[in-house]
């Protein structure tokens, strides 16, 4: 449970980047915070998850890159279609942080970075696409907890 409780910690620095940080200083730079901080909230979930896999001898040794512990959580889970709806959103989440992105309307309510990613696809992060982002991150780490803990069959 030491990845879940540094994946909390994570969530609380979320926490407070979207409802002070980004409510004071409305920069596209805390917005890129924010998503680095789920992204590495996402990182100790998937880790958590692997060890409890690792636990109970459904893998011997997991990867170190993070796109491969997707294929792995994958493969160890693959009835799992929740787990995959998250492990696809971390990796858009992924995408979003390397891409290019430019700033629109910094210092107002619509800050905005506007991200284009690798295969031409845009998307623009607000406010409120970072709370949605918040929700998902906070529910995931909440189905782990459900994984790790067996209060889920989802573990057959």
């Amino acid at each position: 449970m030491e990845y879940l409780d540094e994946a909390r910690e994570e969530i609380k620095r979320v926490d407070h980047l979207v409802y002070v940080s980004l409510k004071y200083t409305r920069t596209v730079d805390v917005i890129k915070s924010v998503v680095v901080r789920i992204i590495n909230s996402f990182n100790f979930a998937i880790l958590e998850l692997l060890e409890h896999a690792k636990e109970k001898k459904k893998l011997k040794e997991y990867p170190s890159a993070h796109g491969l512990r997707c294929d792995t959580l994958q493969r160890v889970f693959p009835e799992n279609m929740e787990l995959k709806e998250y492990l696809s959103f971390y990796q858009l989440l992924r995408r979003i942080n390397r891409a290019d992105y430019t700033k629109r309307e910094e210092y107002r309510r619509h800050v905005t970075m506007i991200t284009n990613l690798d295969d031409g696809e845009v998307i623009d992060v607000d406010i409120d696409l970072l709370k949605e982002y918040y929700d998902k991150v906070r529910a995931f780490v909440g189905f782990v907890k459900n994984m790790v803990e067996g209060n889920k069959e989802n573990l057959n």
